[in-house]
């Protein structure tokens, strides 16, 4: 048990309250350039640890662990009770594998371009005739229309955008268990797991017969490695684990509205090459500006593991048993690992092809995709908000500046409104607040 002097030193009360800006926080403490400080959390003591040293340490098996790192208040409501996400060793790799095979081959990230496209042609002909969504809620209903009928998941497009909402909401309460929004989330995730677990009894049944190749497919016939399937439930859990990401690029999707918003010069430029290809998706410009809006606004500020072994780094350590988290956010925007960190510049990443090879980049986790815990749905990820980036481009829309402001309290967050987006010709105000910034 922590003596009462090391509860009174323990940090935990400041990751909830400083949220995105705890790193920062803790990093004032060490040196200019520590690519470690100690601290305490949840009594125990603790390792943040960032940049490429920071990131091999925390993915090396020898030295660390994920199984029972997470909170159990984010496991069970996020990823799910028994997901690959509590794996480590060889149960990682195995499960992982099916993952690596349905996500990530590249015909498999190529198979949902149409489909994205469509959605988002959709929603901008929506929004042309006078629609009134958010750049965040329109990007929920595409991206999860998208990506469940590339999943192999039935339904009617009414159904698959109400289980996108339920998707949607999950991924925004999980961090906040102090908040209704969480025990919400619970239930979603209680309604969620009996849904898809009663999709994979029925193609195990033959009453529902996906594509060999789909999500819902693979999940179905998943062995581990003993040659035993799945239970219903856990494969369940795992088939959301496989579309979810998608739906959650939403929150990104909010942040370019706002970034777009500020930067008028580069929604000209990406409108001009949309134009020119006659193609929203795969476009080099957003797909650019993609990345850069992963590099500036992760979805988590950090990550957990277990310390192993006694663990040493830059002359800091933990002991065996404490906790090693690695800084996603200070190594995503770290000074000695990016040029001009604290800027906004996607040409930093025009021309680069394996952005993998990038150890310092880990807005989605890091480490070799097949064997540690990098995400097989990045490539997705990254071409459903290069789509989303292009359509908020067109110039027969625009994006309001109101409601922009973030709560870097909140995790995970994103522009309070979400991103508002209105008719290009739409009055930019109300007749009685002409001088409001629009």
């Amino acid at each position: 048990m922590a003596s009462p002097l090391a509860l009174i030193r323990d940090d935990s009360l400041s990751l909830l309250t400083r949220g995105y800006g705890f790193g920062e926080h803790l990093w004032r403490r060490a040196e200019k350039g520590a690519r470690a400080v100690p601290f305490r959390l949840l009594g125990r003591p603790a390792l943040l640890v960032r940049g490429e040293e920071g990131v091999r340490l925390f993915y090396d098996e020898s030295k660390t662990r994920r199984h029972g790192a997470m909170p159990v208040f984010i496991q069970e409501s996020l990823f799910g009770h028994g997901s690959v996400h509590s794996l480590d060793g060889d149960a990682h790799r195995h499960r992982k594998a099916t993952f690596v095979d349905v996500l990530y081959d590249d015909a498999e990230v190529d198979r949902p371009l149409p489909e994205l496209e469509r959605e988002w042609r959709d929603e901008l002909q929506a929004w042309a005739a006078g629609g009134q969504q958010t750049a965040y809620d329109a990007a929920v209903g595409a991206l999860g229309r998208a990506i469940m009928r590339w999943a192999g998941i039935p339904g009617t497009p009414a159904a698959k955008t109400r289980w996108a909402r339920r998707q949607a909401q999950i991924v925004d309460g999980f961090g906040v268990p102090y908040s209704p929004e969480y025990l919400l989330a619970l239930v979603n995730r209680r309604w969620s797991d009996r849904h898809a677990a009663k999709l994979i009894e029925a193609v195990r049944e033959g009453r529902l017969h996906p594509h060999e190749g789909t999500a819902l497919h693979a999940w179905a016939h998943h062995r581990d490695r003993d040659g035993a399937p799945l239970s219903a439930r856990l494969a369940g859990v795992e088939l959301q684990n496989s579309f979810r990401p998608m739906i959650a690029v939403a929150r990104f999707v909010a942040f370019a509205a706002k970034e777009l918003h500020d930067r008028p010069e580069w929604r000209e430029r990406i409108a001009a090459e949309t134009a020119e290809r006659g193609l929203l998706v795969g476009g080099e410009l957003s797909t650019a500006f993609a990345q850069e809006i992963r590099r500036t606004a992760p979805f988590v500020p950090m990550l957990p593991a277990w310390a192993t072994t006694d663990v040493e780094l830059h002359g800091q350590r933990v002991p065996a048993g404490g906790r090693v988290l690695l800084d996603i956010l200070g190594t995503d925007t770290d000074a000695r690992e990016w040029p001009r960190a604290d800027a906004f510049e996607p040409e930093r990443f025009r021309g680069v092809e394996d952005y993998e090879a990038l150890t310092a980049f880990v807005p989605h986790g890091g480490a070799d995709l097949a064997t540690g815990h990098r995400c097989p749905g990045e490539k997705l990820a990254i071409a459903g908000l290069a789509a989303s980036i292009s359509a908020l481009s067109d110039p027969r829309i625009r994006i309001s500046g109101r409601g922009l402001d973030v709560n870097r309290r909140r995790m995970p967050t994103k522009p309070r409104s979400g991103g508002r987006v209105r008719r290009a010709d739409a009055p930019s105000a109300c007749p009685f607040h002409r001088g409001s910034r629009a």
